[in-house]
């Protein structure tokens, strides 16, 4: 082999190496099942963002009150759903636009923002996503997730699946998002033993989605009509006066999404009125 030859052969190995190594990188955009695809573990978050104020505090959602606070243990096993185009764009609880195609999810009373991992119990498939939004507010599910992140995991068709979720810690300052290798196998008692089993898990869901519900934001109660009237000018919402006792109420809304009451709700909260209440009627 002459010096010439050796210099082109080791150029074109080096050129394979580096179209392997790229293959492996950043595989997020990717779609479908690929062999080996993803990470062997959950990201280091070096930047950890702060939690927004506001979205520790206790709220109200439909009669039922959700206590948020830290809990570095967290781990459980549930039904999972998600959301997509008719949020995508509106802003989560964290103040962050809702992107369908980002791996993200909203969970009732984790911090915000905060990272946790989600594995399919049916085929095994995992990711993290960065969770950034308060929901879901329907009684058998326990997280929901973005358009993107339940495709990822296998559960676009179906609407809703049985996952375990389990909290890692601070999301970074921005993204969090990761796809992480399927297990090697579905973990035992991951799959109901019947299919009745499975049907009376998803069965109360459709009664409580079909309920016809407008969420509002009562941002404070007041004594002073013209100071109520200021209050709700500049949160532009309205006053619903309750003359007999004397009060009126600064209301902002409707909206016919609790996720998005929610939203609202935390940003009332962050311009000062920490007493601000989700409520709603039919």
């Amino acid at each position: 082999m002459t010096f010439g030859q050796g210099v082109r052969g080791a150029l074109i190995l080096g050129l394979f190496s580096l179209l392997a190594a790229c293959s492996t990188v950043g595989g997020t955009g990717v779609r479908g099942t690929v062999a080996g695809r993803g990470e062997d573990h959950p990201p280091v978050v070096k930047d950890p963002a702060p939690i927004v104020s506001g979205t520790m505090r206790p709220y109200q959602v439909r009669g039922r009150w959700y206590t948020p606070k830290e809990q570095p243990d967290y781990e459980e096993v549930g039904m999972a759903s998600w959301y997509g185009d008719a949020f995508n764009g509106r802003p989560t609880s964290t103040g962050e636009r809702f992107d369908m195609h980002a791996l993200t999810a909203a969970h009732k009373t984790l911090p915000l923002p905060g990272l946790v991992e989600v594995t399919n119990l049916e085929n095994g498939r995992r990711l993290v996503v960065r969770i950034n939004d308060r929901g879901p507010f329907v009684e058998s599910r326990i997280i929901d997730l973005s358009r993107e992140a339940a495709s990822e995991l296998g559960m676009l068709s179906q609407g809703v699946g049985r996952v375990r979720v389990r909290y890692l810690g601070r999301a970074p300052q921005q993204g969090g998002g990761t796809l992480l290798r399927a297990s090697a196998q579905t973990p035992r008692g991951a799959v109901p033993a019947s299919p009745p089993v499975s049907a009376a898990i998803i069965a109360p869901a459709p009664a409580a989605v079909a309920e016809v519900t407008t969420f509002w934001v009562q941002a404070g109660t007041f004594s002073d009509q013209v100071e109520a009237g200021r209050i709700a000018d500049s949160l532009s919402g309205w006053v619903r006066a309750d003359r007999g006792a004397g009060r009126f109420n600064v209301v902002v809304g409707p909206w016919d999404s609790a996720n998005a009451a929610e939203a609202a709700r935390q940003s009332v909260v962050a311009r000062g009125y920490a007493g601000a209440l989700l409520i709603s009627g039919s």
